[in-house]
């Protein structure tokens, strides 16, 4: 999405707010972004601090002399890649859905031919109003994309669908729209497994590790853009369950098993989570208390389950394409490619996760990718949301699908 310019058309409406963190997160992806905001919009979140954020000038006036000399609201339409209204409130649809111009920002939607993505955000009983379905379904034959509203707790004091969808679920959509050129996987079924694992030792304490889960979530979050029905098990993260996922919440590794069987089948599994090799042995009812005395504790540790080597070797329902990840400090594609063979998986995905990578929990990732039959591919230093693409792409080829160029 490096460059994509997207004009954002700022609602009057509480969830204003969100759109400051929309632009920050939307130019740490590389988009670039241009704002119109309605009187209303002005109310809730000052021009300066779009501005601030967008490094671009914030367009208010219709009647601007020095903007509309040079046609500035068909401008503004056209030159965007994307045209994103958040919030969109029901006086904004309305306008949109009954082709009104009275102000800069429904004149704009009205004089673009860049699609256009709207978020709306209203009170419950604002958003089942019939005027406003009827808005919508409008809309939506018109060709207009819609990201939620999500249900919850609103503003208002009530609660009930209408509340703006979360700042990460509309940079997917806005994702989704700008990468349209890549592969299309519908009717395929998709395991993607994330993040760490958390193997109890006592009620307080576990066994983990660095994890963050970005890689598999952003991979998870690829496949369903893809238009793959996607399946995510993951592990405990700080992160937002990716739109269009069906995601199950697991703790340790043998609840991460049973969550993948049960997923079966599949034709594709990618294991990309960093599951805990090993658990304590015995799981103690209590706190293992710290004593003046004697020695610290022994832990005796046992094997987990290898999911891995589980699916890529299952009897009855293997996925036609299984990918495993490894995880290395040395060594790492001559350990990768030992983990291959002794998993039976069909590609495997080697990154440097040592200290200095900076790759355990942050946004970046350098992998090679080893084939079966030893092929080595190794890609640059990407960001974790195009190392998913290209690994989208790259099963899609496997499994004989176009791929439009």
């Amino acid at each position: 999405m490096q460059g994509k310019r997207i004009l954002l058309v700022v609602g009057g409406g509480i969830a204003a707010y969100k759109c400051l963190e929309l632009i920050r997160r939307g130019r740490e992806r590389g988009l670039r972004f241009r704002c119109v905001t309605t009187r209303a919009a002005e109310q809730f979140v000052t021009p300066l601090s779009l501005a601030a954020l967008a490094g671009e000038k914030v367009y208010r006036d219709l009647f601007s002399l020095t903007d509309e000399a040079e046609m500035g609201h068909i401008r503004l339409s056209r030159e965007a890649d994307l045209v994103v209204v958040a919030p969109a409130t029901a006086d904004l649809l309305a306008k949109m859905a009954g082709g009104h111009a009275d102000d800069l920002a429904s004149t704009l939607l009205l004089a673009t031919d860049k699609p256009v993505l709207v978020a709306p955000a209203m009170n419950p009983r604002m958003w089942a109003h019939p005027a406003t379905q009827r808005n919508l379904r409008q809309l939506r034959a018109d060709g207009i994309h819609v990201v939620g509203p999500e249900t919850g707790e609103l503003a208002c004091g009530e609660e009930g669908p209408g509340r703006m969808a979360e700042v990460e679920t509309i940079l997917a959509a806005i994702e989704a729209l700008l990468v349209g050129d890549g592969p299309r996987l519908e009717g395929v079924r998709v395991l993607v497994t994330s993040g760490p694992t958390r193997e109890p030792l006592d009620p307080v304490r576990y066994l983990t590790n660095r994890s963050s889960g970005r890689q598999g979530h952003a991979i998870a979050a690829a496949f369903a853009a893809a238009g793959a029905e996607v399946v995510l098990v993951s592990g405990p993260v700080a992160l937002a369950d990716p739109p269009g996922v069906h995601t199950v919440h697991v703790e340790t590794a043998e609840e991460m098993l049973a969550a993948c069987l049960a997923a079966l089948p599949v034709e594709v599994a990618v294991c990309a989570a960093a599951v805990a090799d090993w658990r304590p042995a015995r799981r103690l009812p209590a706190k293992l208390k710290k004593t003046a005395e004697g020695p610290p504790p022994t832990l005796e540790l046992e094997d987990n389950p290898d999911i891995l080597a589980t699916l890529a070797r299952h009897p009855e329902a293997r996925p036609h394409l299984v990918v495993g990840f490894a995880a290395e400090t040395e060594e790492v594609v001559a350990h990768a490619r030992a983990k291959l063979a002794r998993k039976g998986c069909d590609l495997i995905l080697a990154n440097d996760v040592g200290p200095r990578s900076g790759v355990l929990g942050g946004p970046r990732n350098r992998v090679h990718v080893i084939d079966r039959d030893g092929t080595l591919e190794s890609w640059p230093e990407l960001d974790k949301r195009e190392v998913a693409r290209r690994l989208v792409r790259l099963v899609a080829e496997r499994l004989g699908r176009a791929v439009c160029a």
